[in-house]
């Protein structure tokens, strides 16, 4: 039997200069990312926002996300992704500045829709980065890697995020912008002369290329992708809120257990992936992370212990380990050199689009037949997706492809 400790080691091997350094991008930007978890708990508790108002500007961030991925797409294939990336980064830093002077729900809402869809313009151009930086056999592992980074900078982030808004929720946004201005500067020096614009022959085959939604098995596969992420954002907008007003947990606390998520993927994740990648099919591996997710908040029902919180998201740590990277998997496959920007946008629209219907859905939920209901039914929405993409990817389900 191999070392343990040399067989984690080695999940690491085959990822290039540029993937690690990418990683270590998203690692500054991610661990002052302290925002997005607190937005729900910030505006009921310190804006005096409804549960309905705090939906609906927390849609509005969704709305923004989807316009920032499908900009994102289409600018990375027509300008390149570095270029894509730095604009993305450094205009996020004025709109943090701007939002603690925010304080109605209208004047949130456009606020939170500008920086969603200036931030989501990176996702698929960062998507096209790794792609480009990294063989077809490692890039679920080049993916894994850089959810690594996103989730260690979570379990530090909403930590620090915590601490901060028990002195002042203002702090969280500057916080942000620092983190944000520090991460673009580190991603200029290092890529300014690395990232490749899109070169005149791509440009001419991105013209007789067809758009992606045309493929109507990859629309269908983006919206199971939706259905999921509505499922699984709720760790976003109404976990905290559920950990807040149903076990009465402080901001510190509620930082502790989302710290914890973020770190038990750096720990495990690309052990997993590793493991899963041998055993299964892509297919079956996403059908598995899609009923863990469902299974992470049904136990939410089945006991109001301490203990079953940090359970419950160990749970559906597993389910975006195994669902995410091979989700990103699928559609690079998918996708070619000349349309490859169009289809990570895709993805990060499926995503995007969540932010948009899962907070609100979820908050609608609670607040007229409160939290029980809102897990049951994300179990039952979850083994619906997961049957969806068992038909959908039953030729996949034959092998590791």
């Amino acid at each position: 039997m191999k070392n343990p400790f040399l067989y984690y080691i080695n999940s690491f091997r085959g990822l290039s200069k540029e993937v690690w350094m990418l990683a270590l991008v998203i690692l500054i930007n991610r661990i002052s990312a302290m925002v997005v978890p607190f937005l729900g708990v910030y505006m009921t508790q310190s804006l005096g926002f409804s549960l309905k108002e705090t939906g609906l500007v927390l849609s509005c961030f969704g709305v923004g996300a989807v316009v920032g991925s499908y900009v994102g797409g289409v600018l990375t294939d027509k300008i390149g992704f570095y270029q894509t990336q730095v604009y993305s980064f450094f205009l996020t830093v004025p709109v943090f500045l701007i939002l603690p002077g925010l304080k109605t729900v209208f004047s949130v809402s456009i606020g939170v829709f500008m920086l969603s869809a200036i931030a989501d313009t990176f996702r698929p151009a960062n998507s096209v980065a790794l792609s480009y930086y990294t063989p077809k056999e490692n890039i679920t592992k080049a993916f894994s890697l850089n959810r690594m980074a996103v989730n260690l900078g979570f379990s530090v982030g909403p930590a620090l995020g915590g601490f901060l808004a028990g002195i002042s929720y203002d702090w969280l946004f500057y916080g942000n912008a620092i983190g944000a201005f520090l991460a673009s500067c580190l991603f200029v020096y290092y890529f300014r002369s690395r990232m490749p614009r899109v070169t005149h022959e791509q440009k001419k085959l991105a013209g007789e290329v067809e758009s992606p939604y045309r493929n109507l098995r990859m629309v269908a596969f983006m919206i199971l992708c939706a259905l999921y992420a509505v499922c699984f954002f709720q760790l976003m907008s109404t976990l905290p809120l559920f950990y807040k007003e149903g076990h009465h947990l402080s901001e510190f606390q509620i930082g502790i257990i989302l710290g914890y998520s973020g770190l038990f993927i750096v720990l495990f994740e690309m052990l997993i992936v590793q493991i899963a990648g041998k055993l299964l099919s892509i297919a079956d591996i996403i059908i598995g992370g899609t009923l863990f997710c469902g299974l992470a908040f049904v136990v939410l029902n089945l006991s109001y212990s301490h203990w079953m919180l940090y359970l419950s998201i160990t749970i559906l740590c597993v389910s975006e380990i195994l669902a995410m990277p091979y989700m990103s998997t699928v559609f690079v496959q998918s996708s070619n050199d000349s349309n490859r920007g169009a289809y990570m946008g895709m993805y990060s629209l499926a995503f995007s689009v969540s932010h948009i219907f899962s907070p609100y859905a979820g908050t609608y939920t609670i607040e007229h037949w409160g939290f029980e209901t809102l897990w049951w039914a994300t179990g039952v929405i979850t083994v619906v997706t997961a049957t969806g993409f068992y038909f959908l990817m039953r030729r996949r389900r034959a092998g590791n492809h």
